[in-house]
């Protein structure tokens, strides 16, 4: 079920105060923001942290991939126009080693320390990696707390996710965007021990 901004001063507020929920999705239309959602939750929360962002690659203007950048510093190429690949979205080939040695390597370092997973995005190009479907699943079945961001249109393997009962599903919009980061904050903090960042 989806939750917008018409909704977002109770019932949200409701669901993401229900302890048992620890696994939260956050869905929307590209551009929307959920990449900047996500950084200026996990930066306010100011806890220990595992996962990875994608943001665009540009060139005189022009769109020509993603790259990929994982919360202990490490960056790389998730897709590229000039990437020789068999694994395509559109004209941008997958670069699979990359953003396996980067994106899900990290997956692993957080499950093994326990800490909150953060995943930008569980996407079409990330799908492609065995490894990765296989790391996120093992993900949602662990206490670990997880903030990601999903693919709004359908597809087989991001429907089953959510439609989880242990998962939480939201769509940001432009009218929660903004209220979207301290709810979040809040609901977090209690998981994770974080220790806040007023900014």
């Amino acid at each position: 079920m989806f939750l917008s901004s018409k909704q977002i001063s109770n019932s949200l507020i409701e669901a993401m105060t229900k302890e048992s929920i620890v696994k939260v999705l956050i869905t929307g239309l590209p551009g929307v923001g959920k990449t900047t959602l996500l950084k200026r939750v996990v930066e306010k929360l100011n806890c220990p942290a595992f996962g990875f962002y994608t943001s665009e690659v540009r060139e005189a203007g022009n769109r020509v991939g993603f790259s990929l950048e994982s919360l202990s510093g490490e960056k790389g190429i998730l897709s590229h126009k000039d990437v020789k690949s068999p694994y395509r979205v559109g004209k941008y080939g997958v670069d699979l080693r990359s953003f396996e040695s980067i994106g899900v390597s990290e997956l692993e370092k957080g499950l093994a320390a326990d800490s909150l997973l953060v995943i930008d995005e569980i996407g079409k190009m990330e799908l492609f990696s065995e490894k990765f479907k296989e790391v996120l699943l093992k993900a949602m079945e662990v206490p670990n707390p997880l903030l990601a961001t999903i693919l709004y249109k359908s597809h087989p393997f991001c429907d089953r996710l959510k439609k989880r009962a242990d998962t939480e599903l939201i769509k940001i919009d432009t009218g929660n965007r903004e209220e979207l980061v301290d709810i979040l904050v809040k609901r977090f903090a209690s998981l994770v021990g974080a220790g806040l960042n007023a900014g």
